[in-house]
């Protein structure tokens, strides 16, 4: 089965590029665009993509707000933010909201191809230079990981070294379906919406060395 994806941008031009670059990939189908976030939200209820590409700068809802809402009401569906700068503030709110990882405008097709199927893998990447950044600014959630059964440590260790769903399965001999279950769990005792956040939070931890 493809990878379902959802392109959510202001502009026009971003969506023809994007279906361009990920159109000619057996593994990916692009199902919807959205010229807004609230059109982002609403596509992603009436069509469940697997991973959502969210520009962060939109009208009438700001992909921040859209990611968040999605994120709450979608756990399954994963959120990639897109930015054109780095630095933005707006990539640690998108991260805060529950995107699994981000990308820059000018990712090269390739790159995004792997990063979308890294996502709908439930794969966490972070960009190295922004790792660091994204630690200071992005709160240690309140509750301890202390909550959290020997196994659930386990996955959120694994999960932090940015394995997928299927490489932590097959690391620890369960099904993907068990992970999920486990991941799952993992958030709601930690009180984060995301597995980035969850990731962040093993490495401040020192669960897991930053990288």
């Amino acid at each position: 089965m493809p990878i379902r994806v959802l392109i959510a941008d202001d502009h026009g031009i971003v969506r023809q590029g994007l279906q361009m670059y990920l159109g000619s990939d057996p593994e990916i189908e692009i199902v919807g665009e959205a010229r807004n976030g609230a059109e982002a939200v609403a596509l992603a209820h009436q069509l469940r993509p697997d991973v959502i590409l969210m520009d962060l700068l939109m009208p009438v809802m700001d992909g921040i707000a859209a990611t968040a809402a999605i994120r709450r009401e979608l756990p399954d569906t994963e959120v990639v933010a897109l930015t054109s700068v780095l630095e933005d503030a707006a990539v640690v709110e998108a991260v805060r909201a529950g995107a699994i990882g981000y990308l820059l405008k000018d990712t090269e097709a390739d790159q995004l191809r792997r990063a979308i199927k890294a996502a709908a893998a439930g794969q966490v990447q972070l960009a190295p230079q922004a790792a660091a950044r994204l630690m200071r600014e992005v709160r240690t959630p309140e509750k301890s990981h202390e909550s959290l059964t020997e196994r659930e440590c386990d996955v959120l260790r694994l999960l932090a070294q940015g394995q997928s769903n299927k490489e932590i399965a097959q690391h620890l001999n369960v099904s993907e379906q068990t992970v999920k279950t486990h991941v799952s769990h993992v958030l709601n005792k930690l009180g984060v919406p995301s597995r980035t956040q969850a990731a962040l939070y093993a490495m401040r931890a020192g669960l897991v060395p930053p990288h």
